[in-house]
């Protein structure tokens, strides 16, 4: 299970999240800076990725399109970039069995 964490995420979080989710990355580190929604979310289902965003528009679009990608939406306002760390972290088993639901598209973590 790997995270596509979006560009307004930290990409220095990515190193720390690597064992409990192995081959994370973040959108700048792919080279995808300034790329729309839409080629995000294309390239996140192409290449196994779960999005991790702040932004609601993700999660509109698992509504209308289904998954994949899966979306997990950190609805805690801007925080540190360790809040976000300890938010995925701290969560990795519900958001480990949010990846085997076969009905659930998105999840939202505060």
């Amino acid at each position: 299970m790997k995270l596509l964490l979006d560009e307004n995420l930290s990409r220095r979080i990515v190193p720390a999240l690597q064992d409990q989710y192995p081959d994370s990355s973040q959108v700048a580190l792919e080279g995808l800076e300034s790329h729309d929604d839409r080629e995000l979310w294309a390239y996140a289902q192409q290449h196994g990725y779960i999005l991790v965003t702040q932004d609601s528009d993700f999660h509109e679009m698992s509504v209308l399109n289904g998954f994949p990608p899966k979306v997990v939406w950190l609805k805690c306002g801007n925080q540190p970039k360790n809040v976000i760390k300890s938010k995925l972290l701290d969560n990795a088993a519900e958001i480990k069995q949010f990846n085997d639901d076969e009905v659930v598209g998105c999840i939202e973590i505060y």
